[in-house]
């Protein structure tokens, strides 16, 4: 196993990056009216909303009449020091995305714009979770664009992760201002569910490896700003020991006295990361782990001991680096909002969370007594406690339902690591009651048009691949379906395809043609009978 576990460092971080690359670096101006450019053949407008938020359009002399609101999605809202690994030396930006740029490529824009729609987007008041703020700049951006361009006649809202979050609960609140939407790996529907697997797993982090990480409940002022950001470099950290340790199976020197005492040792830490991973919700497929590959030959040992133990637990290690650094980032950020506390487990029973995986990945978790073992640990470890008063305010903030106003195109990958594949069953399950309901009202009347196309993007059978010495390569580009809104360009192209069918005719494709668009797409499916589990938060514990 030693032998088959031995690899080039992996970057664990990889896509974290929760913020999205942006275009152009544009001031802002805070005018009542656009200031634009007039340019031939497409021009571009500048200006700020009234909360001061800048925005930037572009519109083409063609102009049909159809304008694509793009919300981008979750930056950080504070600066990363260098000294943080990975991700440090980041800088608070409030840059205007007018549509999405995967990998930096602008394709997509200019595809809508040579199509002869107009393009726009704002780079958000307030950074961080902000999806409030979110769809009133939206709102009035809209209504600024209609303004400024007289012969707008259709709107259309789309953007991902919590720029999905913000498109969804935009159509939500106020549908009639669209003729389309596309929330695309789009947030859980409240923060609180969208923290509950990040939290989980930084708990468990805390409480398995390493107990000096804070994870939460962040104190006021500059000092809780370095607790955040300590807390960072730790788990950042703690992950590299445990990735140095894949084949060994040694805990990291900051694993707690308890551990040892109880001869949890002598379980291999990746089988204590799993099942932290497990019970958190995150998927057991990364961007270089499927989870099904091993190296040499299928019918060898080696392939299937590799694929059953040790590919499952390097996914959550990859994964995981984004679930955690989501924890540390969107707590904080949210802890400001609603002062204090607001991550609870109190209650939580992990060993209910983890039931039916724990038999699936019973060889990776080192057998059914390791696993009670570890989760009697849990069961007896410090639990983290919120404020009433700030879980209260949390809840405050928006929230989406799944209710659907206008036809709807959503995708999401089935491996995604900050917003699970769940998010989007969730969304077709409440829908799908909504139809139901609508439906027994018109019986007799014809059957009500059904108002939201679900695709995922979904993973090949087997994509991990390894070198002549039998190592995983990491280098390589994440597969896809994993990583996180991990689209192409001809993905992107697709539902913006989707969305001007639908906004133009007001309903969505179908039948045939439907079909034949997802098959062109690639790597992506709308099997009606395809539904990713429920996010944890969703689960009876």
């Amino acid at each position: 196993m030693k032998k088959l576990i031995e690899m080039k460092k992996i970057a664990i971080i990889g896509a974290t990056a929760l913020a999205v690359t942006t275009i152009v670096a544009l001031p802002s101006t805070a005018s009542a009216a656009p200031a634009c450019d007039g340019k031939f053949p497409v021009q571009s407008c500048i200006g700020a909303t009234s909360d001061g938020a800048p925005y930037l359009m572009q519109v083409p002399a063609n102009f049909n009449g159809t304008v694509y609101l793009w919300s981008h999605g979750y930056r950080y809202n504070v600066d990363i020091p260098s000294a943080v690994p990975l991700i440090g030396g980041y800088k608070i930006t409030n840059t205007p995305e007018p549509g999405p740029v995967p990998g930096g490529d602008t394709s997509v824009i200019k595809y809508l714009l040579s199509k002869g729609y107009a393009v726009m987007g704002s780079g958000f008041a307030r950074q961080g979770w902000n999806a409030d703020s979110g769809v009133a700049t939206d709102t009035e951006l809209i209504n600024t664009f209609k303004t400024q361009f007289t012969k707008t006649t259709h709107v259309i809202a789309w953007g991902a992760s919590l720029g999905g979050f913000i498109t969804q609960t935009l159509a939500e609140k106020d549908g009639a201002a669209l003729s389309a939407a596309g929330p695309l790996c789009v947030a859980s529907p409240s923060v609180e569910a969208e923290l509950q697997m990040a939290g989980d797993f930084l708990w468990g982090l805390k409480t398995f490896f390493d107990p000096s990480i804070k994870a939460g409940n962040y104190s006021p002022g500059a000092a809780g700003y370095a607790e955040a950001m300590g807390d960072l470099g730790k788990v950042f950290t703690v992950l590299g020991k445990l990735q140095a340790s894949m084949a060994t199976g040694a805990w990291p020197d900051t694993t707690p006295a308890a551990i040892h005492a109880v001869g949890l040792d002598q379980v291999p830490s990746r089988s204590a990361l799993l099942l932290l991973g497990l019970m958190a919700g995150i998927p057991t497929q990364s961007a270089h782990f499927d989870s099904t590959t091993g190296p040499g030959s299928p019918n060898s040992s080696s392939y299937t001991s590799f694929a059953a133990a040790a590919s499952p637990a390097l996914a959550i290690l990859e994964n995981g680096a984004t679930a955690a650094a989501l924890a540390v980032l969107v707590t904080y950020d949210v802890e400001l909002q609603s002062g204090g506390a607001i991550f609870d487990n109190t209650q939580t029973d992990y060993s209910a969370r983890v039931a039916s995986e724990a038999t699936v990945y019973n060889a990776a978790l080192s057998g059914s007594t390791a696993t009670a073992g570890l989760l009697g640990y849990l069961a007896q470890a410090p639990r983290a406690t919120a404020s009433s008063a700030a879980l209260a305010k949390m809840r405050s903030l928006a929230q989406w339902t799944g209710k659907v106003t206008v036809p709807t195109v959503a995708m999401t990958g089935v491996a995604d690591p900050v917003t699970p594949a769940g998010d989007l069953t969730y969304l077709a399950q409440q829908y799908a009651q909504q139809w139901k309901t609508a439906h027994l009202a018109t019986l007799g009347k014809g059957r009500p048009p059904y108002d939201l196309i679900a695709l995922f993007g979904v993973t090949p059978a087997h994509y991990t691949t390894f070198s002549a010495k039998g190592a995983p390569i990491t280098t390589t580009a994440a597969a896809n379906g994993t990583n996180h809104c991990n689209f192409n360009v001809k993905q992107y192209i697709a539902v913006a395809d989707m969305l001007a069918y639908a906004s133009s005719t007001g309903q969505d494709l179908s039948g045939g043609a439907l079909n034949t668009a997802v098959r062109k797409m690639g790597g992506t499916t709308r099997d009606l009978q395809f539904a990713p589990p429920l996010p944890k938060f969703y689960a009876a514990d």
